[in-house]
């Protein structure tokens, strides 16, 4: 258990560098669309004197509950505006450390889930179909279930996670998880 746990941490590392790989280098631009600062500007003024006063949150525009917003949904633009009354760092460091911990207690899980199984190609076959499950379910749903969404961003944030979780469970169960051979000898409790 003690290699599981400690294989974990490793493996919630490899996985919070593919995410910095995928999110704090150009390589994000293949998710994002840019605006130039003048733009970006208009927007951020356009949404501080409309959003401000009802306060951070997640905005559905237009709103489909009125027969005028219905219309104008019809008509478009449309936007799904995450929305913060206040601002913040590009990279919080609070926001990386959850990130890490999510990521090894993530990964703890994984160790937990595939430790009974025989040998490494079940244990990363199982990984693997958890990653394509979860990517499936949580990451492409959305842009499904509201169809009017950008595909670019899911796909990049489908790949990056696929990535991550199949990279880490590869360093976990590869090098930290006993073979099939030390299992049979000393079978997990």
């Amino acid at each position: 258990m003690v290699r599981v746990v400690f294989g974990s941490i490793v493996a919630g590392l490899v996985q919070f560098i593919i995410g910095a790989l995928a999110w704090a280098t150009p390589i994000r631009k293949l998710a994002l669309a840019t605006l130039d600062d003048a733009h970006t500007a208009q927007i951020q003024s356009a949404l501080a004197s409309a959003l401000t006063a009802t306060g951070s949150g997640t905005y559905f525009i237009p709103s489909s509950e009125t027969a005028a917003g219905t219309i104008l949904l019809g008509t478009g633009p449309v936007a799904l505006i995450h929305f913060n009354t206040h601002g913040f760092p590009p990279m919080a460091p609070s926001s990386l450390l959850t990130g890490l911990i999510l990521s090894i207690f993530v990964m703890l899980l994984v160790g937990l889930a595939v430790q009974q199984l025989p040998d490494f190609s079940s244990r990363m076959r199982t990984a693997a179909l958890f990653a394509v499950a979860t990517v499936a379910y949580f990451a492409f749903s959305l842009p499904v279930y509201n169809f009017y969404m950008p595909w670019a961003w899911w796909v990049f944030l489908g790949i990056e996670e696929f990535i991550a979780f199949t990279l880490g469970a590869f360093v976990l169960i590869r090098w930290f998880m006993p073979a099939a051979s030390e299992q049979t000898q000393h079978p997990v409790r």
